[in-house]
């Protein structure tokens, strides 16, 4: 999917809802836990009930990878369920030596039909280009963090500045507008003012709303640009907002709740 396409979906919703499909088998509704396929079956009615608030969808891969073949094989159907009109996001946050790199690249933009992927860029440019090399599709590359031990490296201190700056800085550098994000928490909406001023055109994917306590609010605030130039994911607190047969008309109505109140921003 290329950047105005994506734009274009953006105005047309009026909204830049990216839905988490962080679909733990632990947690979806039990009458969902007998069939076979219940991660797809859940993910399936989550999308037909969310579909027309949202612009993106995003699966945090290591909740499939850690069912094995059947998970990856629920994954796989889950984005070829998700209508083209969506952007697809692997929350894989890959990133190894180039040769490597290249192999997750073709996993996740050849054999399953991503448009994007998640990736840490500590090992430098050659871990992260490879995924640079296809048309339409793009990197998000993780700049600065919700959890607590971002602490420990990209808010450090390097000079004048900080780490995480010093990442976007560069990074912003091996690719362009058109084909790299970066990863923002909500937690952390106000340093979207000296982000901006490194890379004022990228698209920034914002998790953290919802259920990690960001607001919606402040990360317009701070991290608005002329395109919208934000992705705010919500995961649990869409997806889990039910726990019964119902499920999907209260994931809706959550949905709803964010759509409705990002229309005042664009």
């Amino acid at each position: 999917m290329n950047r105005e396409y994506l734009i274009q979906q953006i105005q047309e919703k009026k909204s830049f809802l990216c839905v988490g499909l962080d679909t733990d088998i632990e947690k979806i509704p039990a009458h969902l836990k007998t069939p076979a396929d219940a991660v797809f079956e859940f993910n399936k009615q989550i999308i037909d009930a969310t579909k027309d608030l949202c612009v993106a969808y995003k699966i945090n891969t290591a909740f499939y990878e850690a069912q094995g073949i059947k998970g990856w094989e629920a994954m796989e159907k889950t984005v070829n369920y998700i209508p083209d009109t969506h952007f697809k996001i692997a929350d894989a946050k890959r990133g190894d030596i180039g040769n490597t790199s290249a192999q997750y690249a073709k996993a996740f933009f050849e054999t399953i039909a991503f448009d994007a992927i998640t990736v840490a860029p500590y090992m430098g440019s050659d871990s992260v280009k490879p995924f640079l090399n296809y048309k339409d599709k793009w990197t998000i590359v993780l700049g600065l963090t919700s959890n607590e031990g971002s602490i420990d490296f990209e808010q450090q201190k390097i000079g004048d500045n900080f780490l995480y700056e010093e990442v976007i800085r560069k990074s912003s550098s091996w690719g362009t507008k058109e084909n790299l994000m970066f990863v923002v928490g909500a937690t952390k909406a106000t340093d979207l003012s000296s982000i901006r001023k490194i890379i004022p055109h990228h698209f920034l994917l914002i998790p953290g709303v919802g259920a990690q306590g960001g607001s919606l609010a402040d990360v317009c605030k701070y991290g608005l640009n002329d395109d919208c130039g934000l992705l705010i994911n919500a995961s649990r607190a869409i997806i889990y907002a039910g726990k019964n047969e119902n499920f999907a008309e209260e994931a809706r109505a959550v949905a709803q709740e964010y759509q409705t109140e990002m229309k005042e921003y664009i």
